[in-house]
């Protein structure tokens, strides 16, 4: 039987699959098992990535996610899918970086070369940084570009994220506490211990380990759509997915195939909700970056508010999973002012809806917050 799903039906289950439904208090669920449900959050900004955690919980406040990273540690920022900053569970460390830091290495070789980082030279900067890390450490970044520099292994510009990025994904370094609103870096094996770090996993059981996970959190989707997300082989992607064939439901989508889990299919006849889900998202939030386009979610005419080039992807203002406008914010003292920009006017439904999500806000910031729509 062949199964046919509406825009909006399709919508809602990536919705669902994000987190991003309306939650009661008793399904409250812990920053650790947030980040693990997405395969990681997009952390450039760490402020964002707090932010993105909001959207997706219920009870935690910003000041939890620097808790669980920083003292329990069960969260660890480094860079994962894409070769992009990610935060990621202690548990998947040990499998994800042994998986993606080889393709990610090898992908940016040409890169480093124009910024002076020959192989040579990366492999003496990464011997020099653990022994600097190992005796010093946390650093912030300026303070371990002088200390190298001062061992002859002289960064400019660029070249400065991309050495510390091969670092971390060699598993060598990873961000450590901050030192009031700048990073530091640590060593990997200071910072977390072996054991709670999972095990590697061979290159096939990582791509379908991979494949699983990001059904979980992004479906309905295609490989295609999982290989954009993850910067990884489309052809050896595909083949996990034709590995696990006997585990996936095919829908329909204006004619075009698109994948479930079959641990998923009955979220198929979940009613849809009676109210707007309305959600205020943050840069870069992971609901924007998990597709091959966003055709779905943002309205093509407005595409260039959103992503204007750069990479940069501003925050969101989403009604039922389709994008209707942006917004920003300002601190004020202590208060935050958040400001709504509509593509188009809003409905009172979506204005409750939002006034909630600003309250939320102001909870998880721990700061009062009000709304401005221009």
């Amino acid at each position: 039987m062949t199964i046919s799903l509406s825009e909006n039906h399709i919508r809602l289950l990536r919705l669902r699959s994000q987190w991003l439904l309306p939650q009661p208090l008793s399904a409250a669920r812990n920053i650790a098992q947030v980040v693990q449900s997405l395969c990681g959050i997009q952390a450039q900004e760490e402020p964002s990535a707090a932010l993105a955690i909001r959207a997706r919980s219920t009870g935690l406040v910003t000041a939890d996610v620097a808790q669980t990273r920083i003292n329990e540690r069960s969260i660890v920022r480094t860079w994962g899918p894409r070769g992009t900053l990610h935060l990621l569970t202690t548990q998947d460390i040990g499998w994800l970086l042994p998986f993606l830091g080889p393709v990610f290495i090898a992908g940016d070789w040409r890169r480093r070369a124009e910024l002076g980082l020959d192989e040579d030279t990366c492999e003496r900067a990464i011997h020099i940084l653990r022994d600097i890390l190992a005796s010093q450490g946390p650093l912030t970044r300026a303070e371990l570009v002088e200390q190298l520099a001062m061992q002859g292994i002289h960064l400019e510009g660029q070249a400065r994220p991309h050495l510390l990025g091969r670092a971390a994904l060699e598993g060598v370094i990873c961000f450590g506490p901050n030192r009031g609103v700048e990073p530091t870096y640590v060593l990997l094996n200071d910072w977390l211990s072996q054991k709670d770090r999972g095990q590697p996993l061979s290159e096939d059981a990582a791509f379908v380990e991979l494949t699983r996970r990001y059904l979980r959190a992004y479906a309905p989707a295609t490989p295609e759509d999982q290989a954009v997300w993850s910067g990884l082989s489309l052809i050896k992607t595909r083949a996990a997915w034709q590995s696990i064939t006997d585990e996936l439901l095919e829908v329909y989508i204006a004619g075009s195939p698109v994948w479930l889990l079959k641990s998923q299919v009955e979220w198929l006849d979940e009613p849809f909700p009676t109210a707007p889900i309305v959600r205020l998202l943050p840069r870069y939030d992971t609901y924007l970056l998990g597709y091959q386009n966003r055709d779905l979610v943002v309205p093509r005419e407005f595409a260039k508010r959103i992503n204007a080039g750069g990479g940069i992807v501003h925050p969101t203002l989403l009604v039922d999973g389709r994008v209707v406008g942006t917004w920003k914010s300002q601190l004020q003292k202590n208060h935050l002012i958040v400001r709504v920009e509509p593509f188009a006017s809003l409905s009172a439904e979506i204005h409750i809806g939002l006034e909630a999500e600003i309250r939320d806000i102001g909870r998880f910031l721990e700061v009062d917050a009000s709304l401005q729509v221009m």
